[in-house]
């Protein structure tokens, strides 16, 4: 099979080339307009800070607003600007951009810069402001058109083009009725080859998805990946438009929301960055190794009670941390896949048992498997380097065999059953799920494997 190479071409190396040798706004300007925002964003990372200033006299307020929303950590960079210039960047913004802006800022710093926005802008970001970090509200943003439904085509035309000088999400069109409140919406395309005898109502989706402001973003998430618009409305508690969430809010979301369950998957109560303080991090880190803690003590007091197995047969310690990690393994699969289907939330009854005895089925098979694998390998090995004969040494490899396939079986069960059960009780499975089963499968494969090596290679064959 032949392979294609296919050559990027760096348009930010190419940005910072033409930014050190601009010598005419106008120039830079219309160079810069050839290229994306994030790009010439990038660029920006890479020059000094003379350079950059050099720019900043350049470009204007709106093009730099568009920059700066895209610079991860903006901080540094508006910091460069004077208060009143940084304020007039934060105002061109949408508002949830200035609002993640403005929370990078020490709380003095985003007073003072609030005081300085325009008026519209500081209303937008105080409301924005006013929602809980985790409501649906304080991530919509105000950038989007909106036209009365009473209008006619060429009246609505008018006022797409009217506000389109403002706002720039124009694909999708939302409309209210005679109270003000959220009607439907219409797609740019229907509007732009709608007759001018038409009526606006027939083009109109009346059935168009919505959120509510203070709804949680984490029980409206699954809605949200699911209509697959280019942006959603975000009603009041009086159905007006409050705002609205554009494609890239729902991708960051739902990132984010992938982010914090992997983290939570980790034991951590939420996603951690490379710029939180160590004490913050530790914080997150250290309640559930607390519990872990102790159920490790149980499992080690487990381990205990079969230290007359070690006394008599040493070899057996020497396969445990196989069976161990083989069920953990199989308990982390289960359960990845068990909360993956749990946000479906039509999911029947028999569909969950139906999925447990599927693990259980894989668990069985897998273990089968690896069982056999086990039995033989470890058997010409115990023969051949721990020096047993051919009878004992594979007594002790199907040992750890069977010990494989029965703490498979039972992690796979574990690990579908334990998050079905938090999710019964309201309790976010990822959260508790992951630290817990590690310990529990731990617990399982050592009271299955030493249980079968103390019942069968020292109570019935005496090895």
């Amino acid at each position: 099979m032949t392979k294609i190479t296919v050559f990027k071409k760096d348009y930010v190396t190419e940005l910072v080339k033409i930014i050190r040798n601009a010598k005419n706004a106008q120039v830079l300007q219309k160079h810069l307009a050839n290229y994306h925002d994030k790009d010439v964003a990038e660029a920006i990372t890479r020059l000094n800070e003379t350079e950059r200033m050099h720019l900043y006299t350049m470009i204007g307020t709106p093009r730099l607003a568009e920059i700066f929303s895209y610079l991860d950590d903006a901080k540094p960079y508006l910091d460069e600007l004077s208060l009143d210039k940084a304020a007039r960047v934060i105002s061109d913004m949408d508002a949830d951009d200035a609002l993640d802006i403005l929370d990078e800022l020490s709380a003095e710093q985003q007073q003072e810069m609030v005081a300085r926005l325009d008026d519209d802008s500081r209303r937008d970001v105080k409301k924005l402001l006013s929602y809980e970090d985790d409501e649906i509200g304080s991530c919509m943003t105000n950038n989007y058109i909106c036209i009365p439904d009473t209008l006619s085509i060429r009246e609505a035309m008018s006022t797409l083009v009217r506000q389109a000088g403002e706002h720039d999400n124009i694909s999708t069109i939302y409309t209210t009725d005679i109270n003000g409140q959220f009607s439907g919406a219409i797609d740019l395309k229907d509007l732009i080859i709608a007759r001018e005898n038409d009526s606006l109502s027939n083009i109109i989706s009346r059935s168009y998805p919505s959120v509510y402001e203070h709804v949680k973003i984490a029980d409206c998430i699954e809605d949200l990946t699911d209509y697959e618009e280019d942006s959603i409305p975000v009603l009041s508690e009086n159905g007006t438009i409050a705002g609205i969430l554009t494609a890239n809010d729902i991708v960051e979301l739902v990132d984010n929301a992938m982010g914090d369950d992997y983290a939570k998957l980790a034991g951590l109560t939420s996603e951690e960055d490379l710029n939180e303080p160590t004490f913050t991090s530790m914080k997150k880190r250290l309640p559930w190794l607390i519990i872990l803690l102790f159920l490790g003590m149980a499992v080690s007091s487990v381990v205990g009670l079969f230290e007359s197995v070690v006394a008599v047969l040493p070899i057996v310690i020497c396969f445990q941390s196989l069976v161990l990690d083989m069920a953990g393994n199989v308990g982390t699969q289960s359960l990845a896949v068990t909360i993956r289907v749990l946000m479906d939330e039509d999911l029947s009854a028999k569909k969950k048992l139906s999925l447990l005895i599927k693990e259980m089925k894989i668990g069985f098979l897998n273990g089968a498997s690896l069982g056999i694998m086990a039995l033989l390998f470890l058997g010409i090995y115990i023969h051949y380097f721990k020096k047993y004969i051919w009878a004992s040494a594979f007594l002790i490899s199907g040992c750890v065999g069977i010990s494989l396939i029965v703490a498979m079986v039972i992690s796979s069960f574990v690990g579908t059953i334990i998050p079905m059960f938090f999710y019964k009780i309201h309790i976010d499975p990822a959260v508790a799920s992951g630290p817990l089963i590690t310990t529990v499968n731990d617990l399982v494969a050592v009271i299955t494997y030493y249980g079968l090596a103390m019942v069968f290679l020292i109570n019935i064959f005496h090895i």
